[in-house]
């Protein structure tokens, strides 16, 4: 469950392995670390401000601001390009401005921008504020990927992105329960009501990580795309003796690239999930349409249940190389079985929907703990805002592109579409093994370089 960036999670030690947890109480919930819970109180109220604007969303633009629905189709996608073209910079700045400073900035004017909504007069001006905070939004998500490597030692940063996103699952279903209340409501106050809750979750969550200080993590260990090796190669170093001036480095590492654009095509699964799995059970299978809210429900559990788990054995490239791998065939298996649900009576095509959306989320926590760990495996560890802000870019163009192409290449094709996209999936995760292994020759002269 994307919306937007997975049993009781499981603790990690300083050497990067499982630690043990209390077996009984509600402590085994809470991670061991302080800062990733301190990370985890930010993440659910913010999250929690999402699901309820998410939910009555599409409602207070058509109903309250009085929308049609090509104008807002075509002021989200306006402010979906926003949002891809915003992430780069964001992170440039991180590095050039401090990665707290900046992020503080983009999650106020999130806050801002949200509450302006509730003022917006015209069509123009609703396109105008929706670009803002979309660019605010997924500039403040490739900053914030970047404070996670400032504040967690490199050994635990994937698992407690995992940890993370199990928060993110946790408080967006209490946020679109909370919504659900106020679409019951249906009224203009409710609806403005609950946009400007969302603000103000926003506008606290910029306070608090405010307060977050930004000292070197204690007794981690460099990963292997640290150190001498990352600051030779892709002039990563640079970028942080420079203050985030002069050529971005990610944009110079063609390994580091590569990566991120095969972690954008296994990203077009949440599309698949949240656009194209809906459509198919309704237009295209004989499945009762509860299970489209069922598919959400199998996911959300699966993800809350194996995410921290995944990312266990993903502390070398070459192992979440292998982990994407694994995902990327998942997803393509979830494709095909997805596509055999037409046809079907009614009973017999939700259980197979169902089904294929148990291997989506498998494929979801393997890709997205690979794609995290190969996230900051591969890049300089002086220039995370910059690395940080490409991976996203990657990220927030298959999200923007996604619904498209799921729509219109997909569904409707029947099985051979879906055969179709679970090819690519396999494709994008089996070429992450090449392109570690391109990254590992070009690091090679750099460590002898920096060793000399």
């Amino acid at each position: 469950m994307t919306t937007t960036p997975t049993g009781g999670p499981a603790a990690v030690s300083g050497s990067g392995t499982p630690a043990a947890v209390p077996a009984r109480g509600p402590s085994r919930l809470l991670h061991p670390d302080p800062m990733v819970r301190r990370l985890a109180r930010l993440t659910l109220l913010n999250t929690l401000g999402n699901g309820l604007s998410l939910a009555v969303a599409v409602l207070f633009f058509t109903g309250v601001l009085g929308l049609s629905a090509a104008q807002l189709g075509f002021g989200l996608t306006a402010a979906g390009l926003c949002g891809v073209a915003a992430s780069i910079p964001a992170g440039r700045a991180a590095d050039r401005w401090g990665i707290r400073r900046v992020l503080v900035v983009l999650v106020a004017l999130e806050a801002a921008g949200t509450a302006g909504y509730a003022l917006v007069h015209g069509y123009a001006a609703f396109v105008l504020l929706a670009c803002a905070v979309t660019a605010a939004d997924r500039g403040s998500s490739a900053v914030r990927n970047a404070l996670y490597a400032e504040v967690l030692p490199a050994d635990r940063r994937v698992a407690g992105r995992a940890y993370l996103r199990v928060v993110t699952n946790v408080g967006m279903c209490l946020g679109t329960a909370l919504g659900a209340v106020v679409l019951q409501l249906d009224t203009r106050a409710a609806y403005v009501a609950a946009i400007l809750l969302d603000a103000l979750s926003f506008a606290v969550v910029a306070v608090l990580y405010g307060r977050i200080r930004l000292a070197p993590p204690a007794g981690g260990h460099t990963g292997p795309g640290t150190g001498a090796a990352a600051g030779a190669e892709g002039g990563a170093g640079s970028g942080a003796r420079t203050g985030g001036r002069g050529p971005n480095p990610a944009l110079r590492n063609g390994p580091f690239l590569a990566v991120t654009a095969l972690n954008a095509v296994l990203c077009l699964q949440f599309a698949m999930l949240e656009v194209g799995v809906p459509l198919w059970i309704v237009k295209e299978t004989q499945a009762p349409r509860i299970v489209v809210a069922g598919t959400l429900v199998v996911n959300t559990v699966l993800v809350v249940a194996l995410q921290v788990r995944a990312t266990r054995g993903t502390e070398r490239p070459e192992s979440a190389a292998r982990a994407c791998g694994r995902g990327g065939l998942l997803l393509a298996g979830s494709s095909v079985v997805l596509g055999l649900a037409h046809g079907l009576p009614a009973v017999a095509a939700a259980v197979v929907v169902l089904a294929g959306i148990a291997l989506q989320a498998l494929g979801e926590v393997l890709s997205q703990a690979g794609g995290w760990a190969l996230g900051y495996d591969l890049a300089g560890e002086g220039a995370h805002g910059s690395y940080q802000g490409v991976f996203n870019a990657g990220t927030s163009a298959a999200m923007m592109i996604g619904p498209a192409l799921v729509s219109t290449a997909v569904i409707g094709y029947g099985l051979t579409g879906w055969a179709v996209l679970g090819a690519v999936f396999a494709a994008a995760g089996l070429a992450m093994a090449p392109a570690v292994r391109w990254a590992a020759r070009r690091r090679a002269p750099a460590v002898a370089t920096a060793t000399a």
